[in-house]
């Protein structure tokens, strides 16, 4: 019988992460974790609670109040993915606003914050057979994966792909704002104190710049079969 490994993909924002992650889910029959959803519905309920905005951050009325945060994945079988609620919410659609990209790498800065959705991403991966996705996954919260990709490619490249991806969900946005949030995001991502974004010294590096979402799937799958047996 095949052995069941955990997979680990971090990378840099608008790399397709969760793409490739959800890809691979699918195909080995894997339980899918998008880590980056579950910072960005905290990020939406310190919007929505007044703890943050572009020009504040009521960090301690965050902290104090993340008990009151319930976070968990919930299956969509018509889309084939599993979506975030949050208090029983399906904010799916709202977490994905640019909105929310503009503030989620400050919130994620927190380590309570972290400390908190770190040791849930560990339990949801505790019997193996997961990929899961995110920018600390191969070096915080699954140390030992048995397989740890990370994902790159050019700033440009990424903000173009995001701009395009929210001009068609609807939402009104400019290819600037957009690459600046993606630079702004890098630097945070980068230099935060707790748990930065890096390459783990195991992980294979992806830069997917100029190769299309199929290539980048069938190479990374051949890896994850051959540890798979």
């Amino acid at each position: 019988m095949d052995k069941k490994i955990t997979i680990a993909i971090d990378g840099f924002s608008s790399t397709g992460k969760s793409t490739l992650a959800k890809q691979l889910a699918r195909q080995l029959g894997y339980v899918y974790v998008d880590t980056g959803a579950m910072y960005r519905a905290v990020t939406l309920y310190a919007m929505r609670s007044g703890f943050i905005a572009a020009d504040s951050f009521d960090r301690e009325g965050l902290i104090e109040s993340l008990g009151a945060i319930s976070l968990k994945f919930v299956y969509n079988p018509d889309l084939e993915f599993a979506e975030m609620f949050l208090n029983d919410e399906n904010v799916e659609k709202e977490i994905r606003t640019l909105s929310v990209s503009q503030l989620v790498s400050i919130v994620a800065e927190v380590p309570q914050v972290r400390a908190k959705l770190v040791e849930q991403q560990k339990q949801m991966g505790e019997r193996k057979g997961v990929v899961m996705d995110g920018r600390d996954i191969g070096t915080v919260v699954f140390p030992n994966a048995e397989l740890k990709v990370f994902m790159n490619s050019a700033a440009g490249v990424r903000a173009q792909r995001r701009f395009k991806e929210l001009v068609e969900l609807g939402q009104e946005v400019t290819y600037e704002d957009v690459y600046k949030n993606v630079i702004d995001r890098d630097y945070i991502d980068t230099h935060r104190e707790d748990s930065p974004l890096v390459k783990a010294e195991d992980a294979v590096e992806m830069d997917n710049s100029y190769i299309s979402k199929q290539e980048q799937f069938e190479k990374v799958l051949v890896l994850a079969k051959e540890l798979i047996g």
